[in-house]
């Protein structure tokens, strides 16, 4: 009797855990079930970040050379439909666009990282190597952008923080496919030093 009970009771808490996961998946398709008020503000104003960023950038000679050197990257307009960020290997690297406070470069960049896409069930995760990491999911969003929501580890932290926890260490932003095999992750108004992050995303 002890053990038939055991064994009732087992089956039921793994069919109630079955089901949690599946409507939790099926919650976490809707990235704005997941999003913070904070986040779906930021991705609201992700063309004011863009507008805000390139106007401190071009104000200065360099600024405008590397604008122009790489107008892809930089143009918030160019956008292909289709060919969204799959799993696989990439590498990676980040420009930070109208820098915050005094003496701050309106560009910086910094250099290639390894970053990687896995898939779990419905839900696809983001990551990206460096003292700097960012960890999140992507969601579908439309046939040209997709939603990245996630927070960012620093130095020797194990672990990335649980997304919500801290308003500054979370990220938001939109995955457009700019190439062939090119991507970028641009991120409006991040919670550190600019006014716009752009991370390039090219195949490893």
């Amino acid at each position: 009797m002890r053990v038939g009970r055991f064994l009732a009771v087992t089956l039921a808490g793994a069919m109630l855990a079955t089901a949690a996961v599946r409507a939790q998946d099926t919650g976490d398709s809707d990235w704005r079930k997941v999003a913070t008020r904070q986040d779906r503000e930021r991705l609201r104003g992700w063309r004011d970040a863009w507008v805000q960023a390139l106007t401190k950038v071009r104000a200065t000679p360099e600024g405008r050379e590397r604008l122009a050197a790489d107008a892809d990257l930089f143009d918030p307009d160019r956008v292909i439909e289709g060919a969204a960020l799959l799993p696989g290997v990439y590498r990676c690297r980040v420009y930070r666009l109208g820098g915050i406070g005094p003496g701050a470069r309106p560009l910086l960049s910094g250099g290639w990282t390894g970053c990687r896409v896995s898939e779990t069930g419905i839900v696809r995760h983001f990551v990206t190597d460096g003292d700097q990491r960012a960890s999140g999911n992507l969601f579908d969003s439309t046939d040209s952008r997709t939603i990245f929501l996630g927070t960012l580890a620093l130095g020797d932290e194990d672990r990335p923080m649980r997304y919500g926890r801290d308003r500054q260490r979370d990220m938001a932003g939109l995955v457009e496919r700019i190439g062939t095999a090119r991507w970028r992750l641009v991120l409006p108004f991040p919670g550190f030093h600019s006014t716009l992050d752009v991370m390039e995303i090219v195949r490893g």
